[in-house]
């Protein structure tokens, strides 16, 4: 039996689709676009919020169609969820980096704590759309989907804080005061270490420095063993 013309311009087709350049291209193009997408929902959230941000302002932010934003991410609270994690996931693989260089190996705890904090401090200041999204869901925690807020919490601060809970309580540790709950702690040290809620970016060196400083001491005073 001989294939018609039709046929074998299908099956030439087919075979064009199948070819690894081909396909590699229409893969990098909606890799492209997801990526476009996910860039430019993250800013829209980061300055209207999960509740007033729109699908529309998503897509002309992102240079895509609003089909093409739903076509990828199916609507807006699974969108949402999907920028939560991976801007969640981005920071946290530089935060993880910072606890590894400075509380791999503590020599003198309060100093090495302050280099810590030091640094801890700086990495809010690198990712603005990522903390002022944190600060939006923290302001309408009520109206966001509760799938997104444990998607952002475990693929960020839990896994966070579970790693500095390790390095405290390792080897690494060992200058340190008996700590109780390596967990407990590890909140404690990151929540006096950090900028208020309300004031992220709007500190000055100096009083970041204070921030630190005082927020190491009181970590070490407090699991300071009675005398």
């Amino acid at each position: 039996m001989t294939s018609g013309p039709g046929h074998r311009a299908a099956a030439r087709g087919a075979h064009a689709r199948l070819r690894p350049g081909g396909r590699s291209r229409a893969g990098r193009g909606s890799a492209r676009k997801r990526a476009a997408i996910l860039a430019g929902a993250l800013r829209v959230f980061a300055r209207d919020g999960y509740t007033c941000a729109s699908v529309s302002a998503v897509a002309a932010a992102s240079g895509v169609s609003t089909r093409t934003v739903y076509n990828h991410f199916g609507d807006k609270a699974r969108l949402f969820q999907r920028v939560l994690q991976e801007s969640a996931r981005k920071v946290a693989e530089e935060q993880v980096a910072i606890i590894g260089r400075h509380l791999g190996e503590l020599t003198e705890a309060e100093g090495g704590l302050i280099a810590f904090g030091r640094a801890w401090a700086g990495s809010a200041t690198a990712h603005p759309d990522h903390f002022a999204v944190v600060r939006q869901i923290s302001a309408e925690a009520c109206r966001v989907p509760h799938a997104a807020l444990s998607a952002w919490r475990e693929a960020g601060p839990v896994r966070v804080r579970r790693e500095v809970a390790r390095r405290l309580s390792g080897p690494a540790g060992r200058g340190l005061p008996p700590l109780g709950d390596p967990e407990r702690a590890a909140l404690h040290l990151l929540l006096l270490v950090t900028e208020p809620q309300g004031s992220a970016g709007a500190l000055t060196a100096e009083e970041r420095e204070e921030l630190v400083v005082a927020g190491v001491r009181t970590f070490l005073h407090g699991y300071a063993p009675a005398p």
